[in-house]
């Protein structure tokens, strides 16, 4: 596409015209303590380094692309979507670069942060209630729909149907990480929400090696792992929890459980603590969900052997969860600490 290679020319020179251009190309550092505990050498993917500070980035270029240049986004559209957070704050960024507007739907799940970094991008935001059934009106997923809908010139993202969420990791997360390990990688941990993280640079990495195992990473209450395991939608699974961005209620398109070659699930508090440790032990502001997809090692530490080459893939920064898990207060409130 003529975009990427636009792209591709101005990362060469070091020298940005616009914020759009610095997504992508993440470095991967290795993890010194959690390495000498699990027995091997893990790597962190830090996506913490796009501008957006996520790994979201990465899909909403790409699908904001695609769409411009197949007409479905033009000039004075809204740009709409669902989202924890993360994504969002990635469609917000690139709408006030390229000038669109912008809706957000969230739950009330939401961290205070995330919240207000949204707010600050111009970003016109529904609140909706978290535990609102998929199929009710009032979640957020239907919200989103419904305006997408109702607005002239809209464009609805559909980060966890549309196949281009995976697609965008297929593209340029798999390849980074085979770059950056010169093809050694054994194995790929990381969470599923929308999936696209995990499945498309899973994808990559398998076709250039089969061998290479791609390790799942669920939340109790999300129905993700039950349905890998029997293909059995159980609403039953479906729980609060407070892991933003891990686990779902609904069972994504970007989610290729035939992927996936083991799954485990992590509790809030563990995914909390190590989260925690890792900004003590390793420097590293990381979020929510990639201190579970961290603790998620312990679960499959019998699997790994001393010459294996782990990469973890660190979906977002710290700096979301100040008020959270980086709050004694909210901690102790939660029986955390």
């Amino acid at each position: 596409m003529k975009i990427a290679k636009k792209l591709a020319a101005a990362k060469s020179k070091n020298r940005y015209e616009s914020i759009d251009e610095l997504i992508g190309n993440t470095p991967l550092v290795k993890l010194q303590s959690i390495s000498e505990e699990i027995g091997c050498d893990v790597w962190a993917k830090l996506e913490m380094y796009n501008p957006g500070l996520s790994a979201k980035d990465r899909i909403a270029l790409h699908i904001i692309n695609t769409a411009e240049e197949n007409g479905e986004i033009t000039a004075g559209a809204t740009l709409i979507e669902a989202t924890s957070g993360n994504t969002g704050y990635s469609i917000a960024m690139l709408a006030a670069v390229r000038g669109y507007k912008c809706i957000l739907t969230v739950t009330d799940k939401i961290s205070k942060e995330k919240y207000d970094m949204l707010k600050a991008l111009g970003a016109e935001i529904h609140v909706c209630p978290k535990d609102a059934d998929p199929e009710s009106p009032n979640s957020y997923y239907e919200t989103a729909k419904r305006l997408a809908n109702e607005i002239p010139n809209s464009f609805y993202l559909n980060q966890n149907y549309s196949t281009l969420n995976m697609e965008a990791h297929f593209k340029s997360t798999g390849k980074e990480i085979w770059n950056q390990t010169e093809g050694k990688i054994t194995h790929l941990v990381g969470s599923t929400g929308t999936g696209g993280t995990l499945c498309g640079s899973g994808m990559y990495l398998k076709q250039k090696n089969p061998k290479v195992q791609v390790f799942g990473v669920d939340s109790y209450g999300s129905v993700l792992m039950k349905y890998w395991e029997t293909g059995v939608y159980d609403k039953n699974e479906i729980k609060p929890y407070t892991i933003e961005g891990l686990g779902k209620n609904i069972i994504p398109a970007n989610v290729l459980f035939e992927h996936i070659d083991n799954y485990t699930k992590v509790h809030d508090k563990d995914a909390a603590l190590m989260t925690r440790r890792i900004a003590k032990e390793e420097g590293l502001l990381i979020g929510y969900s990639s201190g579970a997809n961290i603790s998620a090692l312990y679960n499959y530490q019998d699997k790994l052997n001393k010459d294996d080459v782990v990469v973890v893939i660190i979906s977002d920064h710290g700096s979301r969860y100040l008020g959270k898990i980086f709050n004694d207060q909210w901690m102790k409130e939660r029986d955390f600490l």
